[in-house]
């Protein structure tokens, strides 16, 4: 889920909320982790609990609802994969000695995930994840640690702009619509979950435990980019940077003037590796739900349907890739406005599934907060439409 999830979110989004506003947006990132976590927690508890995932759980509750997910799913499902793709080429790019069209990457970095996932399934991938998220976790953190002893780099008069205004309303939804994953990773994470239980015996205890790791270590790190964008990048003369090459550039650099020079190599290697472990586990996660989709419609199914979706997925990102011509910031933020604005339906889901499962009981605080963030998602969303539509 970590993998996944650090993404666009991650390396853009909070990155350049730090970098643009300073501390300002602190709080809000701070703010939608918590008040998002019930809702990631309901999925893994249901499938814990059930043994059937949350797609299943969606089918259950009307074909409404079934049908509204598989419609949004299908929709995620393809820009996100072209988004993580085309960022993941951007940063290989700009790491080549040599000069090779993104678009021709793009095709390479398709076929080596596919291969990877094709051929060794879920085990490959769980062990593949695991490397990367601690690798990039640790150089991170390391730069971090560097950036505060050296201080900020912003002048001490520089005032910077103000996100709360009506402007950039647009910009903090999609701040927070892939913070710090977009909601349908519930899904995929109570499929993958799904799958493991097929290999071992998890109780409920360590199925939490593992989702807790993955969600805080998530949400830390997202404050963890945030916080480097202010102290690296805020207040400088450079513009910050949206599209590709651009981009991947600009994010190097910002671990390259913390650590030192001599990182630049290292880091260039890490962050594509993560970029391509997100890649990785979007291509999987997100055939997994179409696959089940497709089958709880009561299609016939065959022992290569899940490879089918994963081609048919893959192939549908790189349309959109090239129909947009690899503009890589226009891509993402459509995706995150679009997860956000569709977070309280599914956040709305995963609440009324666990609440109709008699064996899973919540104490106050966590009921508490599901409806202060029910409140918060609901209201926001529906404040973001109405703006769009005056």
């Amino acid at each position: 889920m970590a993998t996944a999830a650090i993404g666009g979110s991650h390396l853009v989004a909070s990155t350049q909320a730090g970098a643009i506003f300073g501390w300002q947006l602190f709080w809000l990132i701070l703010v939608v982790n918590v008040l998002k976590y019930p809702f990631f927690r309901f999925g893994m508890e249901y499938t814990l609990a059930t043994k059937n995932s949350l797609v299943e759980g969606y089918k259950s509750k009307g074909p409404f609802y079934f049908y509204s997910f598989i419609v949004l799913n299908v929709v995620a499902a393809i820009v996100n994969t072209a988004g993580v793709l085309l960022l993941t080429a951007s940063l290989l790019h700009y790491a080549l000695p040599i000069t090779i069209e993104i678009t021709l990457l793009c095709w390479i970095l398709l076929g080596v995930c596919l291969t990877i996932l094709l051929l060794g399934h879920f085990k490959a991938l769980d062990n593949v994840a695991k490397g990367i998220m601690g690798l990039l976790t640790l150089a991170t953190l390391i730069a971090l640690a560097i950036a505060f002893s050296n201080g900020p780099m912003a002048p001490a008069d520089y005032v910077g702009p103000s996100p709360y205004e009506l402007a950039m309303l647009s910009f903090m939804v999609a701040l927070m619509g892939w913070m710090p994953a977009p909601i349908e990773i519930s899904a995929l994470s109570s499929l993958w979950l799904k799958e493991k239980q097929t290999q071992q015996t998890i109780s409920k205890r360590e199925g939490l435990f593992d989702f807790n790791v993955g969600y805080w270590l998530t949400a830390g790190l997202a404050l963890v980019f945030f916080s480097l964008g202010v102290l690296v990048q805020y207040g400088q003369s450079s513009n910050i940077e949206l599209g590709g090459v651009a981009f991947a550039k600009q994010l190097i650099d910002m671990y390259a003037l913390t650590i030192g020079e001599w990182a630049r190599p290292l880091v260039s290697a890490i962050a594509f590796l993560c970029m391509f472990g997100t890649t990785l586990t979007v291509l999987d996660g997100y055939a997994r739900t179409l696959n089940e989709s497709h089958k709880l419609l009561g299609f016939k199914q065959s022992k290569h349907s899940l490879n089918t979706w994963l081609i048919l997925q893959a192939l549908a990102g790189m349309a959109v890739i090239l129909f947009f011509e690899s503009a890589l910031g226009p891509m993402l933020t459509f995706a995150m406005t679009l997860s956000f604005v569709t977070t309280p339906i599914f956040a709305w889901l995963n609440f009324s599934l666990v609440r109709s499962e008699p064996s899973i009981k919540h104490g106050v605080l966590l009921k508490s907060l599901s409806w202060v963030g029910l409140l918060y998602l609901v209201g926001f969303s529906v404040a973001f439409v109405v703006w769009m539509m005056m």
